[in-house]
């Protein structure tokens, strides 16, 4: 009889905890902070793969953007745990020591794990580097320079089609404008050829884009841009050529963004759905909320997700995968000071469509007003 009882209190709290849970926060299993304290004040651009023994997350830190300080940081997910960041790159280059930039980790399946980044005193000046890891992260290769004319993958993750290609999503900045390209293997890595840029810079200035792969065999890009828009391009030939690029109908606020595709065929985008107002220089707006939003075509998009909403700025710059096991991962920016990272169960998100670019209205939910947030320091 008191096992019954305790059953049925049992029960009853967890549907009471279910009720409680507001609808822009349902699916989240874990929301917490990859690490408390750190040798560094600043870290940004943050990353996450899956490997043969868990979850792995890298990320840039120092005393600021840029300067030389900076390195690359690298922290494993053990026993549940995220380990204390451990750097793994610096920025000593032809006697000099330069900034670290825009970790990207590629588990290539069955293979190694690759992680890509930048050194540079600052985006014109960038170098491109790989490590390798053949024990999930623990140890790494000496870096490899890239070959010149080529960046590797800028902040999102490569994709690997079916056919074994794996296509890294890249972007240039400086004159004419912003422009995307891919970099593409045939050979799992070992050596790239590029294709593009895919559009002008002179039409949409767009960099960083994420990959989606469609069930028809399609790819997807989404980019950001200084036009207020998600701007997205269409391949039919496994990356080869690209439609012309155009807005998706999403907001963006000029900052990054990161999407997946889920292995039952949806598509799943972390990114700020802020449109800044006209007069703001580039497109340039605040980096909060964090929002996910999901798709079953890539062109019709759902509220579903508020990561984060505060006055207080930058939450940004998410990486996004889906695991093994299904669930999906997310870590991001919190406030330059510290990396998050947040658990989802995919089958458990509510969604609300999004008509004409505008976030939906969530049952106790207040967007915040512009003239609460702060103003956003560094790019």
């Amino acid at each position: 009889m008191m096992r019954l009882i305790g059953l049925v209190i049992g029960l009853f709290l967890m549907f009471d905890v279910q009720a409680q849970t507001p609808a822009w926060k349902k699916g989240i299993l874990i929301d917490e902070f990859v690490y408390d304290t750190a040798s560094f004040p600043q870290c940004h651009s943050a990353t996450i793969a899956e490997t043969p023994a868990g979850l792995i997350t890298a990320f840039f830190g120092g005393t600021r953007e840029a300067n030389p300080d900076v390195e690359i940081y690298v922290s494993r997910m053990v026993n549940n745990k995220w380990t204390a960041p451990v750097s793994v790159a610096d920025g000593k280059i032809d006697g000099t020591r330069k900034a670290c930039y825009n970790p990207v980790l590629f588990q290539v399946p069955n293979g190694e794990l690759l992680l890509f980044y930048k050194i540079g005193k600052n985006v014109g000046d960038w170098k491109a580097f790989v490590k390798r890891s053949k024990d999930n992260g623990i140890t790494w290769s000496e870096r490899e320079p890239m070959k010149d004319g080529f960046l590797g993958p800028v902040k999102n993750k490569p994709v690997m089609l079916s056919n074994g290609k794996i296509i890294s999503p890249a972007s240039l900045e400086g004159s004419p404008g912003w422009r995307v390209h891919f970099e593409i293997s045939d050979d799992t890595a070992k050596t790239w050829r590029k294709v593009g840029p895919i559009n002008t810079g002179t039409d949409y200035t767009i960099i960083q884009p994420s990959i989606l792969v469609h069930k028809d065999g399609k790819l997807q890009m989404l980019a950001r841009s200084k036009q207020r828009a998600l701007i997205t391009s269409w391949s039919h030939d496994n990356g080869e050529t690209w439609t012309k690029v155009e807005p998706s109908g999403l907001p963006n606020n000029n900052s990054g963004t990161d999407a997946v595709t889920l292995k039952n065929g949806r598509h799943l985008l972390v990114y700020n759905h802020v449109r800044p107002h006209d007069s703001l220089k580039n497109g340039k707006g605040a980096r909060t909320p964090l929002n996910v939003a999901v798709s079953k075509d890539g062109k019709k998009w759902y509220a579903s997700l508020i990561l984060e909403d505060s006055p207080i700025s930058q939450y940004s710059y998410p990486s996004v995968i889906q695991s093994a096991d299904g669930m999906v991962h997310v870590v991001y920016t919190w406030r330059r000071e510290k990396i998050k990272y947040v658990k989802i169960d995919p089958s458990q998100l509510t969604t609300k469509k999004i008509k004409d670019g505008a976030w939906p209205k969530f049952k106790g939910y207040k967007a915040r007003v512009a003239g609460e947030i702060t103003a956003d320091p560094i790019n």
